[in-house]
């Protein structure tokens, strides 16, 4: 299997980032449903797709296996390693604060990225192209979202834009490392896929929906976050 899927998922990311050469702000209630938008995505991916496959390949003991490790590998990332998640207030924040930002989207996409690399061992299923397509397509408002943010805090257009670019460097990374590590140990690619799944809903529960929650906003983000989930589902079979 080729790793271009692995590629073109993580640019994605600095694709979307791209809008805030033109775009000065977006209302507080714009981002939240972005947000919605992209949880929504995520989440058809895993349940769509790696968690299928993963049943697929093995049976529901590995899936429960390679879901709680997933979410508790990310529990105790988050609980180590220092970071701030998403901010919407316009006042700016200090420069120790945007590293710490930063740090978050790298723990964010870590799990996207090991994902799309796992999923692309599996060579006798469609799982692959799936889920680089769900990531790549969910990176785009992601990566908007990120640059945008940066922008708010005062960073230069073009650096925001080479700083969002960086945590689709890491999420490269990350696939590079799914994909090389299950090329090498087949048997773990079913607990990878659960893995990755695992960790992406927690993502998805932990940031996403909160942060497009805490704000007067529910109902939009809501209805935002199933047209997301809905529209993956058809695009996938449109495509498949």
């Amino acid at each position: 299997m080729s790793l271009l899927p692995i590629v073109v998922s993580s640019i994605c990311t600095s694709i979307g980032a791209l809008p805030v050469l033109f775009i000065k702000n977006i209302s507080h209630k714009g981002k939240d449903v972005t947000l919605a938008f992209t949880a929504g995505i995520m989440v058809a991916a895993s349940s769509y797709g790696l968690i299928p496959s993963a049943i697929k390949l093995s049976d529901i003991t590995t899936l429960v296996i390679g879901i709680l490790i997933g979410t508790f590998v990310l529990t105790l990332i988050e609980s180590v390693l220092p970071h701030t998640d998403l901010d919407h207030s316009k006042h700016p924040v200090g420069q120790a604060q945007v590293l710490l930002f930063m740090i978050a989207m790298s723990i964010h996409n870590f799990p996207e990225g090991l994902s799309v690399g796992i999923s692309n061992v599996s060579h006798n299923l469609e799982v692959g192209s799936l889920v680089a397509f769900a990531i790549g397509l969910q990176n785009i408002p992601e990566g908007f979202l990120v640059a945008l943010f940066l922008v708010t805090q005062g960073i230069n257009r073009m650096k925001a834009i080479l700083f969002s670019a960086m945590t689709g460097l890491i999420e490269l990374f990350a696939g590079m490392f799914g994909y090389l590590f299950g090329e090498f140990f087949q048997p773990v690619v079913p607990y990878g896929l659960a893995f990755a799944a695992g960790s992406m809903l927690f993502v998805v529960y932990k940031e996403l929906i909160p942060e497009s929650h805490g704000d007067g906003n529910e109902r939009a983000s809501t209805i935002t976050f199933i047209f997301g989930f809905i529209m993956m589902i058809c695009l996938t079979e449109f495509f498949r």
